[in-house]
């Protein structure tokens, strides 16, 4: 993968690998104005690095040759399946809700296919309702997995102090669903699906309110973990009446 990708390329913004050395400090650079980390929590050059050597992916979005956006993705393995795991997709504040993360995605999925993969993973928090809608209704990712505390409590103001609670989306590149869902035509959900609905005021209350934020959280993680258990899936979300919601149903691949 050693060119630019062309079926995402849009006028005056191109998506393409990194490469060596000052290549990959872009995406050291990109990390701190994406997230504000500091140089401890970034992932360094070297990593970058071993992720594009061992089979991962390392994208970066330009506008204009200006670096605006960032993908990292490792190579994993489990229940027999090798698939890519996305670690990282960001993309700088002003250039945000305009496409850029999309592209950045359909960028991973393009090189995936070209190499045999079959899957992308990747792990969200349940409580930030624009990226389960973008990766679930827009991507047509699937949730079968919910992991309760990943990371422990962090100091970082994205965690507002809570527990990393993650749900793992599974991306099926080649699926009818996915490819469907990208092409605008989005399945029809069943009229039994079950819905896990949370205010869409949560970051607010999460900044005002921690308390009652833990509560909502618990809540939704045991509402997940109880359909998760009994076959369920989710295969929807939607935006309604000031709430968002996940859409549970029964899902075979």
């Amino acid at each position: 993968m050693t060119e630019a990708i062309g079926s995402v390329r849009e006028p005056g913004i191109l998506i393409r690998p990194l490469q060596e050395g000052p290549d990959m400090r872009i995406g050291v650079d990109l990390q701190q104005r994406i997230w504000n980390y500091a140089e401890i929590d970034t992932v360094p050059d070297q990593m970058l690095v071993v992720a594009r050597e061992t089979g991962g992916q390392v994208l970066g979005a330009f506008h204009r040759d200006q670096p605006i956006g960032f993908a990292m993705a490792f190579v994993g393995a489990h229940r027999g399946v090798t698939y890519l795991h996305s670690h990282m997709v960001g993309v700088v504040p002003d250039y945000q809700d305009r496409g850029v993360g999309r592209m950045l995605k359909l960028a991973q999925r393009e090189d995936a296919i070209a190499r045999g993969f079959d899957l992308i993973e990747w792990t969200f928090d349940p409580l930030q309702l624009k990226n389960a809608y973008f990766n679930i209704a827009r991507l047509g990712a699937i949730i079968r997995r919910y992991i309760p505390n990943l990371y422990g409590r962090t100091t970082s103001p994205l965690h507002a102090g809570l527990p990393t609670d993650r749900l793992v989306a599974e991306w099926w590149l080649r699926s009818p669903r996915v490819e469907n869902i990208l092409n605008s035509d989005p399945p029809v959900l069943g009229t039994a699906a079950v819905r896990i609905s949370i205010p869409s005021s949560i970051r607010q209350i999460c900044a005002e309110n921690p308390a009652e934020a833990e509560k909502i959280q618990s809540d939704v993680r045991k509402q997940f973990e109880r359909h998760i258990s009994s076959g369920l899936a989710a295969t929807g979300f939607e935006f309604e009446d000031q709430r968002g919601s996940y859409l549970m149903e029964p899902y075979e691949d």
